[in-house]
């Protein structure tokens, strides 16, 4: 399945919001619009934001290990476990395992139209647990992009790349203890590489992120 997406770039005080179609007719990517709070950073933008993990909800107790502490660094490889909230109804507590940050070609960045000239792909592979035994099913988890010692890339992507990044759903029977299942976040930069990938789900977690390093 081929998603709609776009790209969120903070440039100095400017907010630069574009439209994304990738349709298979060939049409181009819409036009480009201004935010409608310039002075907002990328990260305020609506539509770039996954349903967060809270810590202070009840959530099942994890089962696979001690829950990971904000701030707390990861190697490449590693699993944290987590808590999780998706939408209002569905919350727990999951392990992520980042299994590889990808560096992609800048071609493969053609679907999002010219604003994407100049950035190069990075593919967040992970793979998602069900520690808890709550149901997730259908939930989704994304993790973000950052450059070595963490700083900002100052582009969000909303989207995938089929076939190159795909962003899976947790399955239907991501219900019980043990579940899993493989799932790509895609980052994007156009100035240094892309080495840390970082878990901002939740207010702790947003201001001090868990965060996976090579």
């Amino acid at each position: 399945m081929i998603n709609k997406g776009r790209i969120v770039s903070a440039v100095a005080l400017t907010t630069l919001v574009l439209g994304l179609t990738a349709c298979n007719d060939g049409e181009d990517a819409a036009s480009a619009q201004d935010s409608p709070s310039a002075s907002a950073p990328a990260s305020s933008d609506p539509g770039s934001k996954s349903p967060s993990a809270d810590p202070s909800d009840d959530a099942a107790a994890p089962a696979g290990g001690d829950v990971a502490a904000p701030g707390t660094k990861f190697k490449i490889g590693d699993r944290a476990v987590l808590p999780f909230k998706y939408g209002t109804d569905k919350k727990g507590t999951v392990a992520v395992t980042v299994t590889a940050i990808e560096k992609g070609a800048e071609a493969d960045m053609a679907p999002f139209g010219d604003k994407a000239k100049g950035m190069t792909p990075y593919y967040i592979r992970m793979k998602v647990e069900n520690v808890g035994g709550t149901d997730l099913s259908y939930a989704s988890l994304r993790l973000r992009g950052k450059l070595e010692g963490g700083g900002p890339t100052g582009v969000i992507l909303i989207g995938d790349l089929p076939g190159k990044c795909d962003s899976e759903t947790a399955p239907r029977d991501f219900t019980t203890k043990g579940a899993s299942y493989e799932t790509c976040s895609l980052s994007a930069t156009k100035t240094d590489p892309i080495a840390v990938a970082s878990f901002e789900e939740g207010d702790a977690y947003s201001d001090s992120p868990v965060l996976w390093t090579s």
